[in-house]
């Protein structure tokens, strides 16, 4: 997989670049796929975990608890027929303003014209009155203040979503002007007010409700915390999660949406499990000429931390069509050279034409951007942040990948129980897959006997080049030489069914040997 490396500052043969892709295992930027009417069945799914999706997202922002279950039942089926793991993402509505169109007809807006935006949700939703769900938007705005309103996971395409300009407040009606023509079609408008503070709760009673009953039924390993502007966001979700039982163990992304949520950045990301750069609330909150400096400078720090760093809003155009643009394509290469862990995807498998082709290209592009990564680069620069003396820990993982560089091994196999392990190889960002060999602790709350061990496995399907495998539950984490033996054959027999192992490969093993860590490196027979 890394013999194929190269590196962009080096030059690179033109007539080199138009010659066929080399089958790779996999990429090894994951990809979330937001699952809804255009991909929920059995047959898509399946297709969907074939073409790269290893997170499936369940948005709560439409759709109710039963449609949402039976989409999810489809997708343990697919997993089954499949048999690749998938990990499920919980996306919480939030502080979210919606314009109430109860008769779901489309709405013509004419540049220019006027339009009330009004809290009275007894109102019909006309070219002239547009009801919504907030009644504190009059006391939040003033005079030439912006409001973006369009499609729910709008594309930002100017026919299906309007600018309007705050021209007066009246009482709590907002008085706009439209400053382009466009027709909102669908059943859910969003709004969104630029650079304005809502007073709405990031965790609302309706996602509370949600996460309980739902969430806890279906022991998700993510919730993805829309509009988190503060870290007390992240404890207060951290809190309520601890009293439900398994769901203490499911991660927090913070989903990054506005000016609010950048400004408090440094210390949400000391709290969440990893973080969400929600580009189509961020491109609306912030100059265009500003969001790439984030996106840098977030992925970067996301990195540092060995927190995963997800990228939205790469492939819009795929909604309606099978290939990319060209700027899309080169912004999901970015992204990755960025360091991004994983691309989501929302409108685009939601209810886009082409969600599998969708997955696929995504997955292609990252594909190739890998190949020329600065590995080396990185490395260093996340050794020389670390700084010394190291962790224990963290000393071990970046050995394991020096090593598994200098000697070009085909994957790393680490061992563990936690998945921590794991997860600090992979911050280090080594050029060959990851192979997490996950080993089940045996718990007990004095009534009936459990295992640990999925939740780890499948929340690291969301960190860039980790690749889980479920040991048998009869193996222990730290144990003998013997047992621990038979544990790397399952896994090697896995790496070369997978097709990432082949005869004379070396593979470097990861490891604890009673109190020990140990990093070996083996080269295996014919």
């Amino acid at each position: 997989m890394h013999s194929n490396h190269l590196l962009l500052e080096e030059p690179i043969r033109m007539a080199s670049i138009l010659e066929p892709s080399k089958a790779t295992f996999s990429a090894m930027t994951k990809i979330v796929g937001t699952l809804g009417p255009r991909s929920r069945s059995v047959e898509v799914i399946s297709a969907c975990l074939k073409a790269g999706m290893s997170v499936a997202r369940f948005d709560f922002s439409w759709g109710d608890a039963e449609y949402h279950q039976e989409t999810l039942d489809n997708l343990k089926a697919a997993i089954k027929a499949t048999k690749k793991l998938c990990a499920v993402m919980l996306d919480t509505v939030g502080a979210e303003l919606q314009v109430v169109n109860r008769s779901e007809k489309a709405i013509t807006l004419k540049g220019d014209d006027m339009v009330i935006l009004t809290p009275d949700q007894g109102q019909e939703a006309t070219s002239e009155v547009l009801p919504i769900n907030f009644a504190g938007l009059s006391k939040a705005v003033k005079k030439g203040d912006t409001i973006f309103i369009g499609q729910y996971l709008f594309t930002g395409s100017e026919t299906t979503s309007v600018w309007l300009e705050v021209d007066e407040v009246k009482s709590d009606d907002v008085v706009c002007v439209i400053k382009n023509s466009a027709t909102l079609a669908g059943s859910l408008f969003t709004l969104h007010a630029s650079q304005i503070r809502i007073d709405l709760p990031t965790l609302s009673d309706k996602d509370k409700q949600v996460i309980s009953t739902w969430g806890v039924q279906n022991k998700i390993d993510f919730i993805s915390l829309s509009y988190t502007r503060h870290a007390e966001d992240v404890r207060e979700a951290r809190e309520f999660l601890s009293k439900l039982g398994d769901l203490s163990q499911t991660q927090i992304f913070a989903k990054i949406e506005n000016v609010e949520g950048l400004t408090h950045f440094d210390e949400i990301l000391q709290e969440a499990d990893g973080i969400i750069l929600s580009r189509g609330n961020l491109g609306i909150d912030l100059p265009p000429e500003k969001v790439f400096l984030f996106q840098k400078s977030a992925v970067y720090q996301c990195n540092m931390a060995g927190k995963p760093a997800v990228v939205t809003r790469v492939v819009d155009s795929m909604t309606d069509n099978l290939r990319p643009t060209r700027a899309e394509a080169t912004d999901v290469a970015n992204a990755v050279l960025d360091g991004c862990d994983a691309i989501l995807l929302g409108a685009e498998t939601l209810r886009g034409l082409y969600p599998i082709e969708t997955i696929s290209t995504v997955g292609k592009i990252c594909a190739e951007a890998e190949k020329v990564s600065n590995q080396d680069l990185y490395f260093k620069k996340t050794v020389k942040y670390v700084g010394e003396p190291m962790s224990h820990l963290e000393s071990i993982a970046s050995s394991a990948v020096r090593a598994a560089i200098k000697v070009k091994a085909s994957v790393i196999i680490c061992f563990t129980s936690s998945g921590r392990a794991a997860r600090l190889i992979a911050k280090y960002r080594p050029t060959m897959p990851v192979l997490s060999v996950v080993i089940p602790r045996l718990k007990t709350n004095q009534l009936k006997w459990s295992f640990t061990g999925a939740f780890e496995a499948r929340q690291s399907l969301i960190v860039r080049g980790l690749f889980p495998l479920l040991a048998d539950p009869r193996h222990a984490a730290e144990s003998t030489n013997a047992t621990n033996e038979s544990v790397l054959k399952v896994a090697l027999d896995h790496g070369k069914a997978s097709g990432v192992i082949k005869s004379h490969d070396r593979i470097v093993v990861c490891q604890k040997v009673g109190d020990a860590s140990v990093v070996k490196i083996i080269e295996l027979e014919d």
